[in-house]
């Protein structure tokens, strides 16, 4: 049968080596020199080598001691660091994180967040997904892909819980030189019927393209639609080639593209959810929370309560 020892015998070898005695480890150690003695022996005779010589400074290794000794070493400090690791983990100041989210969540209140995380959580391995489908961050959630989701869409599966975060205005994203882009103040949603529109195609994002359709209802227009595409650099740059204008969150003006204007679409809201697992206790999940909380501005909704406490 296979030689197997454990890590309190590796720990005697070590006090011995670095007492020089048998007398001195067992001091160290905290137990009786007997105790001690046996031990050695009985490690001894199991391997069927002597591991240390007695010389006139005490015991020395000897070079099947001493290529234990190196091994032993490195076991216990492996050791060590494992079970360091495991009370990190345990604290969530390590471990993994992976959030998915929506394309304009970044622009703001999560690219604040995410910036203060990495900072004061340098160890924790910190993953960003980004998803152009609100229903695909749902079931990530749910099945374990991301820990938690910045979204659009409501969620409606009691395995899940989730919040409102983030409230921005709708913002009509026009032409430079289009007529509806000379003024700055908040437009009616009635100007959706004036121009055609760009979309997010329904099959890639359903919430945004019905979300839009629902405005044109609502204001009682027939919406005409000049363009789809699937990422917003593509939107903004057909909104600066004359294709119509396209309706996004507030927060896409930060891009700044050259052509494009952004008027606010009054008395419009749109809302960006958290969602996690309510059965999640991943301690890191409460870090999140605490930043969250720590990052909010005035205006934001109120604090996330965190499913697992510190």
């Amino acid at each position: 049968m296979p030689w197997r020892y454990d890590l309190r015998l590796l720990s005697y070898l070590v006090a011995i080596a670095e007492e020089g005695s048998v007398s001195g480890a067992a001091r160290r150690l905290n137990l009786s020199q007997p105790t001690v003695s046996r031990q050695l022996r009985e490690l001894e005779q199991r391997l069927g080598v002597d591991l240390f010589v007695r010389s006139g400074r005490g015991l020395t290794p000897t070079t099947a001691g001493a290529a234990l000794l190196q091994r032993a070493t490195r076991v216990l400090a492996e050791a060590d660091a494992l079970l360091n690791d495991v009370r990190l983990a345990a604290q969530g100041l390590t471990g993994r994180l992976t959030i998915g989210f929506t394309a304009s969540a970044i622009h703001g209140a999560l690219g604040r967040v995410l910036g203060r995380f990495r900072t004061e959580l340098p160890d924790v391995d910190l993953r960003l997904v980004e998803v152009f489908d609100d229903v695909e961050l749902t079931a990530g959630v749910v099945d374990g892909t991301f820990d938690v989701s910045v979204q659009r869409l409501p969620i409606h599966d009691t395995r899940l819980a989730g919040r409102a975060w983030i409230r921005e205005p709708l913002s009509l994203f026009l032409p430079a030189a289009h007529p509806l882009a000379k003024r700055r103040d908040p437009a009616p949603v009635t100007v959706l019927g004036d121009l055609p529109l760009i979309l997010w195609p329904r099959e890639a994002s359903p919430r945004a393209y019905d979300e839009v359709l629902a405005l044109c209802t609502r204001a009682g227009v027939v919406p005409r639609i000049g363009a789809e595409a699937r990422t917003v650099q593509t939107i903004l740059a057909l909104a600066a080639a004359g294709f119509g204008g396209a309706v996004m969150a507030d927060s896409y003006r930060v891009l700044h593209r050259e052509g494009v204007v952004a008027r606010r679409l009054a008395g419009t809201t749109t809302v960006v959810y958290l969602v996690w697992r309510k059965d999640d206790a991943n301690p890191l999940l409460a870090r999140f929370w605490a930043i969250v909380n720590a990052t909010a501005l005035p205006g934001d909704p109120e604090d996330v309560e965190a499913p697992a406490r510190l």
